[in-house]
């Protein structure tokens, strides 16, 4: 006993001997990493299942290879004729409604709220409010209160619009009375006065420049002393 606990106790001299008898132990590892066969299947069948998922895992990374450079041309395509992942989302929302236009569930549901539309307008119920409704509104546009104020609107109307037209009248009228009146007449007389006078005072400056000077107006001496 005393051998025993001295080989398992690690701070012992003999540590070594217990790891050197440990690594002198086989370990088969393709026994230990192999797990026990299922249930109802033999060896045989079980390798046989482990070859195809071998092949089967072969095949989808291959798979995924293709699918990626067919992406990436996709993306270059795409590039090249100038089309954004906007207008890809557009093309898929689009997609998506038709697919969903033309499921059986959308049609059932559109052809379901159609019976209930048709059931409801052909109910009792439905006709008789609408009934109920054309003839308030019947009594409503035919009763004399209906009547009155519809009449008190177009008066009002004829009213606002005869001022308006009387009211430019009467500044026309007023225009031209002022025109027509002594003192505006007198007023554009004395305007055409100045102007006439501003007029001829600027002739005369212009006659005055292409005169010639007061020393040459002086007439010559014939008989000059020597």
């Amino acid at each position: 006993m005393e051998s025993a606990s001295q080989d398992i106790n690690l701070n012992s001299p003999n540590k070594g001997l217990l790891s050197d008898a440990m690594t002198d132990v086989p370990v088969d590892s393709a026994a230990s990493a192999r797990t026990s066969a299922p249930e109802g299947l033999t060896l045989a069948e079980e390798e046989e299942l482990r070859s195809e998922l071998a092949k089967v895992e072969e095949e989808i990374g291959t798979l995924r290879q293709v699918l990626a450079a067919k992406e990436r041309h996709c993306g270059e395509l795409k590039r090249k004729l100038g089309l954004t992942p906007l207008d890809g989302l557009k093309q898929n929302l689009s997609k998506s409604w038709h697919d969903v236009q033309v499921s059986n569930a959308y049609v059932k549901t559109s052809e379901k709220l159609g019976e209930w539309n048709d059931k409801v307008t052909q109910s009792d119920l439905y006709l008789s409010a609408s009934s109920t409704l054309e003839d308030w509104n019947e009594k409503l546009t035919q009763s004399e209160a209906y009547k009155k104020t519809q009449e008190t609107l177009s008066q009002a109307g004829q009213k606002t619009s005869a001022a308006l037209s009387n009211v430019g009248s009467v500044i026309s009228r007023k225009l031209g009375d002022m025109r027509n009146s002594a003192t505006f007449k007198s007023f554009e007389d004395r305007v055409g006065t100045i102007k006439s006078r501003v007029v001829g005072s600027r002739e005369n400056s212009t006659d005055g420049l292409h005169s010639p000077s007061g020393a040459g107006d002086k007439p010559p001496q014939d008989n000059a002393p020597f």
